[in-house]
């Protein structure tokens, strides 16, 4: 998968994808842009219970100094680009918010970066990606390229986008995809010379719908999820976490890791609302 690449990237690369190819990616990265998303708010908290069942944590650099401890044990995938929040009028106004060499110092095993295809700020997105690439490339360390939509692209979940938006990043040099799931999947990953994990995206309706979404991706050729809000914004997150991974790592059909999931969703895997959730703070936390 990765025969082209250095010892250092490929070491950097096995914290993500483990030694069976697939990989389970824990986004917890929504509060560069959105705050305090419920489900959220005490990152340390929220994350605990979850660790087990994940190989690596999408996160913010501020997050990895305050709320990861240092030997927490799984891969590490860091923001690299920002500079917007759902206050603005869309959130593709980014620019690189890390360096690689700052990346390095906090021992990233990747550095993740987004670009905002057809966008008002698509060539700065694009640049943004290019620079990182060529930054990233005198440490040996891994960029994954993130096929990102705002709210003038929320409409672009959809093969011919996804498809020409994922290829650019590979074209470019990221060595992982992140992109959405639609119709005609497997166009989107024949097309891309690089491995793809899907994004989980806003909270799905029902604990099915996120196995299939998984079971999908991983039939059509992805090497993984990149899953947040479906997993931390859940009634039970430690229970669907465990059916995502089942399904992920060891080939669980939907049926299969739904019973698992139903079957340890109790007061332990209970996620407990410490705050008020508004109408708004959802509407909020469905903004991308």
């Amino acid at each position: 998968m990765f025969e082209n690449m250095g010892w250092g990237k490929k070491s950097r690369l096995s914290q993500i994808v483990k030694s069976d190819g697939r990989a389970v990616m824990l986004a917890i990265d929504h509060g560069y842009f959105m705050g305090s998303t419920h489900g959220m708010e005490r990152p340390a908290e929220a994350i605990k219970n979850l660790l087990p069942y994940v190989d690596s944590l999408m996160l913010s650099p501020g997050i990895v100094r305050n709320s990861v401890k240092p030997d927490f044990g799984k891969g590490m995938v860091l923001r690299a680009s920002g500079g917007n929040t759902i206050l603005d009028p869309d959130i593709d106004d980014e620019e690189i918010i890390l360096p690689a060499e700052e990346a390095v110092k906090l021992n990233a095993s990747a550095v993740a970066v987004s670009i905002f295809v057809g966008s008002e700020h698509s060539h700065q997105t694009i640049m943004n990606l290019t620079d990182m690439v060529n930054d990233a490339s005198q440490f040996d360390l891994p960029v994954l390229g993130v096929t990102a939509v705002g709210k003038a692209l929320k409409d672009k979940k959809e093969v011919r986008y996804l498809s020409h938006a994922s290829r650019l990043a590979a074209e470019l040099g990221a060595d992982i995809v992140k992109t959405y799931y639609c119709e005609g999947f497997e166009e989107i990953v024949a097309k891309t010379p690089v491995p793809i994990v899907v994004a989980g995206g806003p909270k799905l309706d029902t604990y099915e719908d996120v196995l299939t979404l998984c079971y999908n991706a991983i039939q059509m050729g992805a090497i993984g999820v990149d899953m947040g809000r479906n997993i931390w914004q859940s009634d039970y997150p430690a229970a669907i976490v465990q059916g995502v991974n089942a399904v992920i790592h060891k080939n669980f059909k939907v049926k299969e890791a739904l019973e698992l999931v139903e079957s340890l969703c109790n007061e332990e895997t209970k996620r407990r609302e410490d705050f008020l959730v508004t109408a708004q703070d959802i509407a909020d936390s469905k903004v991308h």
